[in-house]
């Protein structure tokens, strides 16, 4: 069933800044969707449309059938049902973990905040930490506050902007991991935006590239991954190595093999890069100017080395667009 349809979106600021351009996504009930690309490129701009609190040029967007007024249609922008949990928190700096999460219950049920409250903090595993002020809380426990703020309204539909981009690589490791327990177990459905592939990936299995504000590609991480649609898509997701002779034709440096076969390539290892699960060495491909990187996940060769290069035709990637720097 879905519960957010997205229908030709487009939103231009100026006459060189179109934020969006005929965007269009299904998302079904109870889905993780990640939506990917450069900074930029109208990720954060969708997601104010989504939650009705930007005026979009072209298009609308539907929640279970209704559709989503925007701030010219709607005396108070805004739905209870759709929260939107910005990149900064927007958390009250001198009020408590307990004062933030409970502050959009202030017209509710006495009972029903203090059962709200005690459920959220022990879901977000904030319970001792309830008297705490945002300052003396890490960047991930800032984040589980505001969506346990976002989460006391019950909504239906979570719009996460960059939710991990001020976090280290601890709290982000531990943040997405409960982010997913949680998510599943409230069968809530979820639209974050994020510039970081592996934190796309990691969180969910739901893709939609964007670049520019139009969708590239869209669809499961596996599919896009093993058939990016061109060289853009493609690269965001890893490093590609140019096959010689063939400027259309690419290989991964996961699937490079150190052997010796007919369509093999002779190197010479340039750099060696020690990282946690192999070594990334920089190879300078048949005495020429062309560099690949490929991964040693023995860790055995070193600088100067000369090596062998091959791979599985199958894996070879056919890629269409202009090779271009990334501006993530």
């Amino acid at each position: 069933m879905t519960l957010l349809s997205i229908k030709h979106i487009s939103k231009q600021y100026d006459k060189d800044n179109h934020a969006l351009t005929n965007f269009s996504l299904n998302i079904k009930k109870g889905s993780v969707w990640s939506l990917v690309g450069e900074s930029g490129s109208g990720k954060s701009t969708l997601l104010r449309i989504v939650a009705g609190l930007e005026v979009q040029d072209k298009g609308e967007v539907y929640f279970n059938g209704e559709k989503i007024l925007n701030p010219t249609q709607k005396l108070v922008p805004g739905y209870q049902e759709i929260q939107l949990i910005h990149q900064d928190h927007h958390l009250f700096p001198h009020s408590t973990v307990a004062e933030n999460i409970m502050r959009p219950l202030l017209l509710f049920d006495k009972d029903y905040k203090k059962e709200r409250l005690e459920y959220l903090l022990d879901l977000l595993d904030l319970e001792s930490h309830r008297h705490k002020l945002p300052r003396e809380l890490s960047g991930g426990q800032q984040q589980k506050v505001a969506i346990g703020r976002a989460l006391s309204l019950e909504p239906e539909i979570l719009l996460l902007d960059e939710p991990f981009s001020s976090l280290d690589t601890i709290q982000k490791r531990i943040l997405i991991g409960e982010l997913k327990t949680i998510f599943r177990k409230l069968k809530v459905t979820v639209l974050l935006v994020t510039h970081d592939i592996d934190d796309a990936m990691t969180m969910t299995d739901q893709l939609c590239i964007i670049r520019k504000g139009r969708i590239i590609q869209k669809g499961q991480s596996k599919k896009i991954h093993q058939n990016p649609k061109n060289y853009y898509v493609a690269k965001l997701l890893s490093e590609l190595n140019p096959l010689p002779d063939r400027s259309d034709s690419y290989i991964r440096p996961s699937e490079v093999i150190f052997d010796a076969t007919a369509h093999a390539l002779s190197g010479k290892v340039r750099e060696v890069q020690y990282l946690v699960a192999h070594n990334q060495l920089k190879v300078l491909v048949n005495s020429s100017s062309l560099e690949w990187t490929v991964e040693d996940r023995k860790r055995k060769f070193k600088k100067g080395d000369r090596i062998d290069l091959s791979w599985d035709q199958e894996k070879v990637l056919y890629l269409t667009g202009i090779p271009m720097p990334l501006t993530l």
